[in-house]
Order: structure tokens, then sequence, then C-alpha cells
């Protein structure tokens, strides 16, 4: 189809091939089926193995049966080199390599960029009209993208990434990172309704574009800045980072300081609620944190020590506003009362250890709250949608995370058991599931539930040295 299904595309063909002329592109089917089945979607008996190549208007120059074998057998052999080069944990293999190939085929290679998933507009549970367009790159996945791919050891995927977040750097105007990119580094991704598309299971409204590229996301500096420092100290990189990286990096910074007691969307990129959300005020804290080691590792010790004392001016502010005294835990937002999951990331993020008995206390209270059988929540306070009804995957990670770093490791096992039962037939999962019955909701593959079985199976496995 064309125009997002309004119309059938128009066709033209010859003795072994059809063309297909979409809105923006044409593609070209070479087979060695008659042409004429095809056309008419005639069904017929197979009887001998028939090959299709499907791809760009060009010209396939040979044997189109014999070609497409060998494209097969070599497209088998590179996923298996690719595989070889990785680090895989004792345990888990299976669903990390699944987890590892799919989070690769979420790259666009020429630029780098890392879709979050490869679909359009699947809802995160029933008529909700929660239906969103995902095939972007949004940068509250990067830090999370970078720490999987180091556990994978997938340099090339990595450095990769690494190229298009130095471009968006490059391009910010004054700082200002948007929440959300296109694969070649577009801005312009204006969110619209398609009527022509019936949605998943009749489910509509079909989404193209994504209004999150309007908001303020503030979280999205820390993103920005903590998996580019790594090219300060990772001496593996072909490009490793300069001096003039750094100094183009503080202009992030500068607005990460600038921006952490400000309203913003928040992680969830509510579109009617604005808030000084923790989670983001606590990635600003970390790119200042990161600019300070990284200025001190390239021996810009003045730089260093004004990054350190930003970072501890957003500390304080975030420990006096974020904290409730009468319950010692954090609030998802300063001034109110709120529980988020992205409180559990504190730890991760290296701003309250994980035996901080305010830290303690906060996950207590997300257990008690967002957890909803094995899986966990989001928020449970209604948004610009109402009650959420959909456990979020990625959260259940880092809940199954947070687990392990209590001393809970046998529980986080169970859950992640869990988990990886609930994938498909091809070891993926999508962006929700519902609590009653298991059902996965949401665009699908996540690249954020990808990361999540990554970052879980090597944090859980047992050592290669158990079995040595």
């Amino acid at each position: 189809s064309a125009d997002w299904g309004a119309r059938r595309a128009e066709t033209t063909s010859g003795s072994n091939h059809i063309r297909y002329l979409c809105t923006d592109v044409t593609f070209r089917l070479t087979t060695d089926c008659p042409v004429s089945h095809v056309k008419t979607e005639r069904p017929f008996r197979l009887e001998r193995p028939l090959a299709f190549f499907f791809g760009p208007d060009e010209g396939y120059d040979q044997d189109v049966g014999p070609g497409v074998q060998a494209v097969l057998e070599r497209t088998v052999n590179y996923w298996q080199e690719w595989i070889r080069k990785l680090y895989l944990p004792l345990d888990y293999q299976e669903a990390v390599i699944r987890a590892a190939i799919t989070l690769k085929l979420c790259a666009y290679e020429e630029t780098g960029a890392i879709v979050a998933a490869m679909t359009t507009s699947v809802p995160e549970f029933p008529e909700s009209g929660r239906n969103w367009d995902y095939r972007y790159c949004w940068i509250r996945d990067a830090y999370y993208v970078v720490r999987a791919l180091n556990r994978l050891g997938a340099v090339d995927l990595l450095e990769n990434y690494l190229g298009y977040l130095r471009n968006l750097v490059d391009d910010s105007a004054g700082g200002h990172v948007q929440p959300v990119y296109g694969v070649g580094l577009e801005e312009d991704i204006d969110e619209r309704i398609v009527e022509s598309v019936e949605g998943y299971h009749g489910m509509k409204p079909v989404r193209v574009g994504n209004q999150a590229r309007e908001h303020l996301q503030h979280d999205v500096y820390g993103q920005i800045v903590l998996p580019l420092v790594q090219s300060f100290y990772d001496q593996r990189l072909l490009r490793p980072g300069t001096i003039d990286d750094f100094h183009a990096l503080e202009k992030v910074g500068e607005r990460a300081f600038a921006m952490h007691d400000q309203v913003d969307a928040g992680l969830w990129e509510f579109r009617t609620i604005a808030r000084v959300h923790t989670y983001s005020s606590v990635m600003c804290w970390a790119a200042c944190d990161r600019l300070a080691k990284a200025a001190e590792h390239l021996g810009l010790m003045a730089r260093a020590e004004t990054w350190r004392e930003r970072a501890n001016i957003i500390r304080e502010r975030v420990e006096r506003e974020a904290y409730l005294p009468d319950e010692g835990r954090f609030a998802a937002s300063f001034g109110n009362r709120e529980l988020d999951a992205s409180l559990l990331q504190m730890t991760d993020l290296g701003f309250l250890d994980a035996r901080d008995p305010r830290q303690v206390a906060t996950f207590d209270a997300i257990e008690r709250d967002l957890k909803k059988g094995a899986y966990l929540f989001r928020y449970v306070e209604p948004d610009d949608f109402g009650e959420p009804e959909t456990a979020f995957n990625f959260c259940t990670f880092w809940f199954i995370e947070a687990l392990h770093q209590n001393g809970r490791v046998e529980e986080a096992r169970e859950i992640f058991a869990d988990m990886l039962g609930r994938r498909t037939h091809a070891g993926l999962l999508s962006e929700d599931i519902s609590i009653e019955d298991g059902q996965l909701w949401g665009n699908y593959p996540q690249t954020y539930s990808l990361v999540g079985i990554i970052n879980c199976a090597v944090l859980l496995s047992r050592s290669w040295t158990d079995v040595r």
C-alpha cells in the first residue's frame, strides 16, 4: 500500500520482478515464482523451492534462486561471527543472544541511531488511546543502551552509537537537547493521526511522528553526558574523546545545571503534567558529576572543581526538595508525595548507596505500592489518559536489579525467569505486560526491554569460574 494504506501501491512488472511504487520510495520484488500469481495474489500449489528477493528498486543481476540462497548463507554466517565476538554470561545465553541480535537490528548503521522500537501504535493496553510511534531515537534510552553494549562487549555498535550522540551535541543549540530525534538526526518529527489505517486489532489511533519532540525532558542532559564521557577513558575506541569533545560536552552540562530545578514532562513524557521530576534532577546531577570526573582525568583541574561545585548544589537541592522526612523516602517530584519507579535509579546513577536508609525506604515504598504480582508499574496515579493498566517491562527489570542490590538474589532470579517466560516465540518483549494474564502490549520489540534482559542476565548469571 501507499500513503499509509490510503491506496494500493501502483505496480509495474517484468518477466521476473514486480515494482511497487509507494509514496516516497519504490520497491522491487525479484522472484522465480510466476509473477502473475504474485500480482493477483492467487493461491497455487507449491511443488518446488521458490526464491523471493525484496528490496530497493535495483536490478538483480544473477539467477535469483542460487543468489538468494547465497545471501541467506552469508547472513547466517554474519550473525554467527558477530555473536562469537560478544561477551556472554554463563547463564541465560539464549535470551542474551536473541536480545543482542535484535538490539543491533534496531540500530540504523548509517548514523548509529538506535530506535526505541520497530513499530508504531500498538497500544499500551486495549482501547486505551495510548498508541505511540516509537520508530525514533529516544535520548532517554542512551545511558541504559550503552551500559548493555558495554556488558556485551559490542564495541562496533557502541562506537557507532556514540558517534550519533556526538552529532546531537554538535547540533544542539545552546546545549538544548530535545527528547527524541529521527534516525538521521531529524528534529522535525511532528505527530499526526493516520485515519486510513485501522490499527492493531482495530484499535485506533495510528500515529506517525511523536509529540515528545516538543517536550522538555531534562533527564536527557545526563543521558547524553554519561555515555559520552566513556570516550575519554575507553582505549578500545577507534575514535577516543578529545579535549575539544569535552568542551563541546560542557555546553550540555551547562544546560543540565541550568535546568535541574525547572519543571519538565519527566521521563514518562506526561503531556499535561509539568513538575520538577526527581529523576530528571538526579540525571542533571549525574551530568555534572561525570563531567567533574572526566575533567580531572583530562587534567583540567579548574573545570573539575567547577563541575563538582555544581553537582553538590544539585545534590543539596534534591535532598531538600524531593525528600519526605515523615516517611524517610524520596518522592517522584519536588514538593509532592507520589512514587515513580525511576527512583530506583538513584542507586544505579551513584546518587545514593543501596544501603542508605533513605533509599531503602524508597525501595520499600515502591515495592509496596508499584509492584503488582511479579511486575512493576511506572506509577499508579492517573495521567493524561487515566490510570495505567499494564506494568512497564523495563521497570520490572529495574526492580530485579534493585532486588539484587539488596541481597535478594533468588527473588530477583525468580522474577527474571518469569519475564523470560513471557517472551514471544522470537525471544523478545514489547513495552508493557498485562498483570492479569501476562499478555504483552505496547510497541515491539522494545529496546528498553531488550536492554533489561541483557543487563539483568549479566547481573544474575553465575560466574564462568563456577564451571572451570
